[in-house]
């Protein structure tokens, strides 16, 4: 694959004129990456000054996110209805899976969301670079809850139970009713404990609740838990729809302690959420689409905004307070269902929510949504300030080591490759970059190499027997020349493979990894001084 090979005249030219003008050449690359979106660069990569080979030229594939940018999350899949669950100095994001749809003819369609059966799970620890790590087959006959037919909307919750720490995943089966699993991991193994729903129309006053689903849980400061849900806006109640309730969760937060009781919130539609702060309860929810110009005078909200109500008790009653976040199709231009869960991390709060921002992107209008983190600003007398929607979102709240072991699906974006099961047989949590081709890369951003440069890069690698590629090492922009080269033998199992570096790095960048070849996989990398 890497033997030399006679240039064509024309592409022997260009890389003479590169050679002679390198340093204006890498300027207009910098200025150029730093105003796109990594829709980065689709020039020829820059080479090597030596043993330049046809190998070495290649076009990088089309991303669609801004360098640096913490929003959306991830652009390797969609993902929606975002929860976040903080476990120890770790931040896991649980979301609805959306996948594309299409139609007889193979065209894609509208998302009606009937085929989501999974939950996608990533997380962070510095709100720039997250973990991939996979989706959770929950629905249907692959899934654990075998008796449910989708998994929207998740929520997850942590519990001391029988003196051992649990994770809880909860969803909706559509909008007929809601679900539990349960893990001693926030990322599974999950069993269905009770082999049914958890919430379904036969539940105490569930019967007048239109749709059975958006599930939200607290666990309050003194152990006792509660679960909120519901929506739905029946004919001629479009102010006060009475479709959202509150129940308590007994011990062992897989049964009710209590019958659900009526939350009325103005406006509702859908969406339930549900945080403390400062000894005040926050039930905040989607107001739905038929607000009258009255109720906007009278709320300040319109159509598919995010409002909160707050109260004394995780029961309530709670009472109507404002408006905290718009329609995030105010952002992106491309209005739709929203959904968010608001959280508290290292005494700062945040909210997560979906946007329809990355389809808009790819060109797309079908309704398919990523999720955004954007900082909450809560005012002296408690309410919340109106939140500000941004692509940059978080920043970085410190580098990433770039001498420890990294995780190769521990990144900032991935274009064109995607997280895969690091043993099928296993299936889902642990997971390797995979689906690689030729152009694809990632970045890692934020990589602290100190002031002392690494002699050399080790990665480990699994490639099928008989098959090669490479991987360059890329410094600040994924079009940069090579820092390191790394190529990938087939064994058929990981392998390390260690190469020296080619320049000195030191201090805090950007890290690209740019992928030829196909048919391999890459678990994890680290720098070595």
């Amino acid at each position: 694959m890497n033997k030399n090979v006679s240039l064509p005249l024309s592409l022997a030219l260009l890389l003479m004129l590169s050679a002679c003008s390198g340093a204006s050449q890498t300027s207009a690359s910098e200025q150029a990456g730093a105003k796109s979106d990594i829709m980065v660069s689709q020039e020829a990569i820059q080479t090597d000054s030596e043993d330049v080979t046809m190998d070495d030229i290649f076009e990088l594939t089309k991303g669609y996110k801004t360098r640096g940018n913490t929003n959306p999350i991830m652009t390797q899949e969609f993902g929606a209805d975002p929860f976040a669950l903080v476990v120890d100095d770790e931040v896991y994001i649980y979301m609805t899976a959306d996948a594309f749809e299409y139609d007889e003819k193979g065209e894609l369609k509208e998302n009606t969301y009937n085929k989501i059966k999974t939950i996608h799970v990533v997380s962070t620890k510095d709100f720039k670079n997250f973990t991939d790590h996979g989706e959770i087959p929950v629905a249907g006959s692959d899934g654990i809850a075998k008796w449910a037919h989708n998994s929207w909307a998740p929520t997850a919750a942590m519990k001391e139970v029988d003196g051992k720490m649990k994770y809880f995943l909860y969803f909706a089966d559509n909008g007929g009713g809601i679900g539990v699993l349960e893990a001693e991991s926030p990322t599974g193994p999950f069993v269905d404990p009770i082999g049914k729903a958890l919430i379904d129309r036969n539940v105490p006053t569930c019967d007048k609740v239109l749709w059975l689903f958006d599930p939200a849980v607290l666990v309050d400061d003194d152990g006792s838990a509660y679960i909120y849900f519901g929506g739905g806006v029946p004919q001629g109640k479009e102010e006060f729809p009475g479709t959202a309730r509150v129940a308590r969760l007994s011990d062992d937060m897989i049964h009710l302690a209590s019958d659900p009781v009526l939350i009325d919130a103005p406006c509702l539609f859908e969406d339930s959420g549900i945080h403390k702060y400062n000894n005040k309860y926050y039930y905040t929810y989607c107001t739905n689409w038929t607000v009258s110009p009255e109720s906007t005078q009278k709320y300040g909200f319109t159509n598919g905004e995010i409002a909160c109500m707050m109260s004394d008790s995780p029961m309530g009653p709670f009472t109507y307070v404002n408006k905290i976040l718009e329609n995030p199709g105010t952002a992106c231009g491309l209005y739709g269902n929203n959904h968010h869960a608001i959280f508290e991390f290292n005494g700062q709060q945040y909210i997560c929510y979906h946007s329809r921002c990355l389809e808009r992107h790819m060109g797309l209008e079908h309704g398919y949504r990523a999720t955004f983190i954007n900082e909450v600003t809560t005012n002296p007398d408690g309410t919340i300030k109106l939140i500000r929607q941004s692509k940059e979102g978080i920043d970085q709240l410190f580098p990433k080591d770039a001498y420890a072991v990294n995780s190769s699906v521990c990144v900032s974006q991935m274009v064109g490759t995607n997280s895969v099961p690091l043993d099928k047989s296993l299936g889902y949590k642990d997971m390797a970059l995979g689906e690689l081709n030729t152009g694809d890369f990632t970045e890692t951003t934020g990589v602290d190499f100190s002031d002392v440069a690494p002699k050399s890069v080790t990665v480990t690698a699994k490639a099928d027997k008989g098959v090669k590629g490479s991987i360059y090492l890329r410094i600040d922009f994924p079009n940069k020349p090579n820092v390191c080269r790394i190529d990938i033998e087939g064994t058929g199992e990981f392998t390390t493979y260690t190469a020296d570096l080619r320049e000195e790095v030191t201090g805090v960048h950007f890290l690209y990894f740019v992928f030829y070849g196909e048919g391999f996989e890459v678990k994890d990398w680290q720098f070595n001084k």
